[in-house]
């Protein structure tokens, strides 16, 4: 059982930086790809960043990328997501996500297993 805990959430003025971390509570935090997903109110839940088991590999959607980064420490059991220039259509509750096949970082929710509860995130214009 994989157990994830967000912080770090909050309000923000436009062009603002945030820092989201997760905090996996699980035997070995490598076994798992990890990844950032995000809900808006009134649309679905889409995917934000995601980061291999080893922290070799990232992946970003297209709306993040050169604002967001993604990254892991493997010894802490932690995965963060730092947001700089941020913008209101970043306005969201975010979620962190754990996905056992580490030998493949997917960027679809339906192949993650295990989700935090979300924080959220507000930016004001």
């Amino acid at each position: 059982q994989v157990q994830l805990v967000e912080s770090g959430g909050g309000l923000v003025q436009a062009g603002g930086s945030l820092r989201l971390s997760c905090a996996a509570s699980v035997r070995i935090f490598s076994n798992y790809a990890m990844a950032w997903f995000r809900q808006a109110p009134g649309k679905e839940r889409e995917f934000v960043a995601a980061i291999s088991w080893s922290g070799g590999n990232t992946y970003y959607a297209d709306s993040v990328k050169g604002r967001f980064t993604i990254s892991r420490d493997n010894g802490k059991n932690m995965v963060d997501l730092q947001m700089n220039s941020l913008k209101p259509e970043d306005t969201a509750v975010y979620y962190c996500a754990a996905d056992p096949d580490r030998m493949t970082t997917n960027l679809s929710l339906r192949k993650y297993n295990y989700w935090g509860q979300g924080t959220q995130v507000t930016v004001s214009s």
